[in-house]
């Protein structure tokens, strides 16, 4: 309320009846000294011609009660004097007698009481009020959620150019909620807020215009509404728009302009910047290279269970970069990433129970960690699974099952795998022994620079005929060509 108290006091006296001059002289005076900051004085002569029967100081004595300006701050003499000018139709005190309600200021709090006033002073076409009927019936406050009821109220409001209520009808539009989803309608409305000066809409619009909703690729706009958003201090924007520059989006690329604005949202407890900002230390951009640094603010963003932060803390930790090494540590924080699905922490979990890295070596749970990061597609884990099914450790020795996870390996272009299974069909290993299939596999493991594949390769080579080596070789071309994908 405190933005609006001079222009309620205006609204509240210019709009009476001229038929007396003399109330506008009386106001002026009033106003004069209120401008001045000389409060009790204004309050005074507030007070003075509302008691001579100028009914139409009343909002503006409740105003000065409720911000505490000439008078000691008192809510129930605010609500008092609110509910007098409400009574006689004053369409301002009627949205000021609505917060209280909606606030529980000088009064127990009644979504249903402040949705009573707000109508009366929405329906006087008072833009707030209409925009704060839009918000109940959005959120479902005092009433049943109701988009479409929303949507008119926000409308209303948004045509008499209320910014917030253009960027909650946007947002109407954009999530198809009381209205069908219309991307051109939520830019439309977003415009206008943002044009305004409203963080939020213009950050929504660059949003849109970042992910291509409702417009052609036009990331340079995108850019222009983050950085409009960023220079009011919306951490969303900042964030967004330090993105851009670490990925050269919209802009040149510039590793020290995204640390600038990592460092502005990090400082305000953001995770996702913490760990923004953690990954530019880590790998020296727009910083000198700092592992400790780089723990500080992983550290930061883990202890709010952001899962990456867990994961690279886990890895400093590992490696003892920034930290002295600890393998309990790296442990630590590579469970509590896991448990979020982390599919880098569960294979490195895997890894270090098959090695016994801080624990005691268990394939067991090797096999496990390793099985729930190969489910999610990560080629070592796959990899490293199949091979405690060949060797049987942790697990039943079982070929075949060996086979399966070479192959999710191998399609993903991992050469290990692909040297592994081409070893399963020279052996005849899970599979029907196949000496072109074995060529083909180790061929691809060696293009992609397994020296051992290589080896194995030739060595196979000497088991087949010339003509078996051709058809293995135009295998390895057409394997090739689908990207490892269906090749056996």
């Amino acid at each position: 309320m405190k933005p609006l108290l001079l222009s309620i006091l205006i609204a509240v006296l210019l709009t009476t009846s001229t038929t007396w001059a003399g109330q506008y002289e009386d106001y002026n005076a009033a106003h004069t000294a209120y401008k001045k900051g000389d409060y009790k004085k204004a309050f005074k002569l507030y007070r003075l011609y509302e008691s001579q029967g100028n009914t139409d100081y009343r909002n503006a004595i409740g105003m000065m009660y409720l911000m505490g300006k000439g008078v000691k701050q008192d809510y129930g003499q605010a609500l008092l004097w609110f509910r007098k000018a409400a009574a006689q139709g004053d369409p301002d005190a009627q949205l000021n007698l609505g917060d209280m309600y909606n606030k529980g200021k000088g009064v127990a709090k009644d979504d249903t009481e402040a949705l009573k006033w707000w109508r009366l002073a929405a329906v006087q076409k008072v833009a707030i009020a209409q925009f704060n009927l839009g918000v109940k019936y959005s959120k479902g406050y005092g009433v049943k959620q109701d988009y479409i009821e929303a949507v008119k109220w926000y409308r209303l409001s948004a045509m008499q150019g209320y910014a917030k209520a253009q960027y909650n009808l946007g947002l109407l539009y954009n999530k198809g909620e009381g209205v069908a989803q219309d991307y051109s309608a939520a830019l439309s409305w977003y415009r206008q807020a943002a044009t305004q000066g409203y963080a939020k809409a213009q950050y929504n619009l660059g949003l849109m215009h970042d992910n291509g909703q409702g417009v052609t690729d036009e990331v340079s706009e995108a850019v222009k509404w983050y950085r409009l958003a960023a220079a009011q201090g919306y951490a969303d924007a900042q964030l967004n728009l330090g993105v851009m520059y670490n990925e050269g989006k919209g802009v040149a690329q510039d590793y020290a302009e995204a640390v600038k604005l990592y460092r502005l949202v990090a400082v305000q407890r953001v995770a996702i910047a913490q760990y923004d900002l953690g990954v530019m230390y880590d790998n020296g951009h727009g910083v000198t290279q700092d592992y400790t640094e780089a723990v500080k603010w992983y550290r930061l963003a883990a202890a709010q269970g952001y899962a990456d932060a867990q994961l690279n803390l886990g890895d400093l930790y590992y490696d003892g970069k920034g930290v002295t090494q600890n393998y309990g540590e790296a442990l630590r924080w590579y469970r509590l990433a896991a448990a979020q699905g982390d599919i880098n922490a569960r294979y490195s979990l895997g890894f270090m129970y098959e090695y016994g890295h801080g624990i005691t070596q268990d394939y067991t749970e090797a096999a496990k960690w390793y099985r729930l990061a190969a489910a999610q597609g990560h080629a070592d884990a796959q990899l490293n699974l199949g091979d405690l099914y060949s060797e049987g450790k942790g697990v039943a020795q079982e070929y075949a099952e060996a086979v399966k996870w070479y192959r999710l390996a191998a399609a993903q272009g991992d050469a290990s795998a692909q040297n592994n299974l081409g070893t399963m069909y020279d052996n005849g290993r899970g599979v029907a022994q196949d000496y072109i299939l074995a060529y083909m596999w180790f061929n691809l493991g060696g293009a992609l620079g397994d020296s051992n594949a290589m080896e194995n390769r030739n060595l196979v080579a000497k088991k087949m005929s010339a003509q078996q080596i051709s058809k293995a070789q135009k295998m390895t071309s057409d394997c090739q060509q689908k990207n490892f994908i269906g090749c056996d």
